[in-house]
């Protein structure tokens, strides 16, 4: 007979914490829940649901609504939001000849998912991974307390050679349940724009960050 395999100190509970993590993000889905409706399709007590869910909206696992409802956080649709966004991406990239890319918020920075170069020889690029401060164009709508306020009439957010000279960029939200889940951005060298980037591109990224939206 195979011995049973002795729990080091420690790995009961967080062998349980584990369950409980996987439980919750299992009842969510692609749902919006409340931590009641959360424990009761988990069968974990109120309490314990809305603690876990709280530690998890901590670290991006879980967004709270305004309303309190939980939904999948911003760890969890890193990936699916990569997958969804690249034939996006690549068709704004197409119609602009621009880089189109997508970031998403990491904490007190801001993370590369998708970038889909410019094909012209000056061009500005990022590789998936790269991570920066919440400055820029995206940077600010992934920062934003208030979008409605950053975003103005326009829908769309510009940088012009705020980070780097030569460079500029224009940004829109992707939403998912009335929460930022990332940023579609255009890069664009300041020497090819016509009048801004925000003039001469938002709509366009405006629409390819709807399209985002609505995949998810």
């Amino acid at each position: 007979m195979m011995a049973s395999k002795e729990l080091q100190p420690g790995e009961g509970a967080t062998n349980r914490m584990l369950e409980r993590v996987t439980a919750i993000l299992d009842a969510v889905g692609v749902e919006t829940l409340t931590a009641t409706e959360i424990a009761h399709r988990t069968g974990l007590s109120k309490s314990t649901a809305h603690r876990v869910a709280q530690s998890m909206e901590a670290y991006g696992f879980l967004s709270r609504r305004d309303d309190g409802g939980y939904s999948m956080g911003r760890r969890m649709l890193s990936l699916p939001l990569q997958a969804l966004a690249a034939p996006f991406l690549e068709a704004l990239r197409e119609e602009t000849g621009e880089t189109a890319q997508l970031w998403v918020r990491q904490g007190d920075q801001r993370l590369c998912v998708e970038s889909l170069d410019s094909h012209h020889r000056l061009r500005i690029t990022a590789e998936p991974g790269l991570v920066y401060p919440l400055h820029g164009s995206a940077g600010k709508i992934l920062a934003s307390g208030n979008l409605s306020e950053t975003l103005g009439d326009r829908g769309w957010v510009e940088s012009v050679e705020e980070r780097t000279p030569g460079l500029s960029s224009v940004s829109a939200p992707v939403v998912r349940h009335g929460s930022v889940v990332g940023a579609v951005c255009l890069a664009v060298p300041v020497v090819r724009l016509a009048k801004s980037p925000g003039q001469d591109y938002g709509q366009l990224v405006i629409r390819t960050a709807e399209q985002i939206s609505e995949a998810l």
